[in-house]
């Protein structure tokens, strides 16, 4: 196994799971960007409940079951490579938060597999 460590930058981008870039989720299109970009990694998290600048509070309880749960892409690489990134998502995000936080990164990549 290979272990890598070191200083990264954590940027996190909260929108909303119906927002939508070209009839498609938008959270689709920046995972796959960040992919094309080369960046180390993108995960998406949806939110049980939670509420943003339109103050509305969107959530899954049976009552008052929302349709636009909110969403979290985290995207973990070097700061260079993260900040390169950043004009994208000044063109695909029109309402939402980008969030960038200093991290420290350990990575574990996967075993070689084993020949036959």
């Amino acid at each position: 196994m290979t272990r890598l460590t070191g200083k990264a930058l954590r940027l996190t981008v909260f929108i909303g799971e119906n927002d939508c870039w070209h009839h498609k989720p938008l959270y689709c299109e920046i995972v796959h960007r960040a992919h094309k970009a080369g960046l180390a990694g993108a995960s998406v998290f949806r939110g049980v409940e939670g509420f943003g600048a339109s103050s509305l509070i969107h959530t899954t309880r049976i009552l008052s079951l929302s349709e636009d749960l909110p969403v979290a892409v985290v995207i973990v690489d070097t700061e260079d490579r993260v900040r390169a990134f950043l004009p994208q998502l000044d063109e695909l995000v029109e309402q939402g938060l980008v969030v960038l936080d200093e991290c420290e990164v350990i990575r574990y990549a996967g075993r070689e597999q084993k020949a036959p």
